[in-house]
């Protein structure tokens, strides 16, 4: 087993007064050279944005990119024609492929609402763009997993990866035996909210652990917790 600490404090942190985000790996103009990716996870940045703003029109291409509302909602547009609000307990996706431009703004112009942003490298290049979103009960996530991205699982969003995402809400004591979906994935684990122990490792709110070279891994929960699980391939 092979891991790799990254530790909430240590996420650059960038400020354009509108947009307040922390940024898990290299991210625009910020680069360390240490933390350019987790194996095929390219992008975990912490958003928080102030009401009435938002993200104009960009492009992407060949590129999964995940959108998980953790406070408020936003409003999606992006030129496959969709038109979405994203709110808490939804999660996002988009195929980029070939290309594609989108716009993500807050849907409150008072409140600001927080949200991950997610990048991940995709299996096959320049597909159709294309674009899921669904929602999920919080209730089917306390003490138990809850697979809320899968190229398999017809209940969660589609991704064109071997890439899995999960959310688990354990309550103080609870534990959990996590086995990865595929061989040469790993797992970057991030604390949402609460502590955590994973095989010794004690992690707080925003820390995360990258885990490869294992089957599975177990954790036991010292608060009441929130954890993001993203399970990737590591070679890509």
């Amino acid at each position: 087993m092979k891991t790799v600490l990254h530790l909430g404090a240590d996420r650059k942190k960038v400020n354009f007064g509108w947009l307040n985000s922390y940024h898990s790996f290299s991210f625009g103009n910020y680069y360390d050279a240490a933390k350019t990716n987790f194996g095929a996870l390219r992008v975990l940045n912490d958003d928080n944005i102030k009401g009435g703003t938002g993200f104009g029109k960009h492009p992407h291409d060949n590129m999964e990119i995940i959108s998980i509302p953790l406070q408020g909602a936003l409003q999606h547009e992006d030129t496959t024609g969709t038109k979405a609000i994203i709110k808490d307990n939804d999660v996002q996706i988009m195929s980029a492929g070939t290309g594609l431009q989108h716009a993500e703004k807050n849907n409150s112009q008072t409140e600001e609402t927080s949200f991950l942003q997610i990048w991940i490298f995709p299996k096959k290049e320049n597909i159709a763009p294309r674009y899921d979103q669904k929602s999920f009960a919080p209730a089917l996530r306390k003490n138990q997993l809850q697979v809320v991205v899968s190229p398999t699982d017809s209940n969660a969003v589609w991704i064109n990866q071997d890439a899995w995402l999960s959310r688990y809400d354990p309550d103080a004591g609870s534990q959990l035996t996590y086995n990865l979906n595929k061989k040469g994935n790993g797992v970057y684990v991030f604390v949402l909210q609460g502590s955590i122990t994973i095989n010794n490792q004690t992690l707080q709110s925003r820390d995360a652990l990258g885990i490869w070279d294992a089957d599975s891994i177990n954790l036991s929960a010292n608060t009441s917790s929130q954890v993001l699980f993203i399970d990737v391939p590591m070679n890509i």
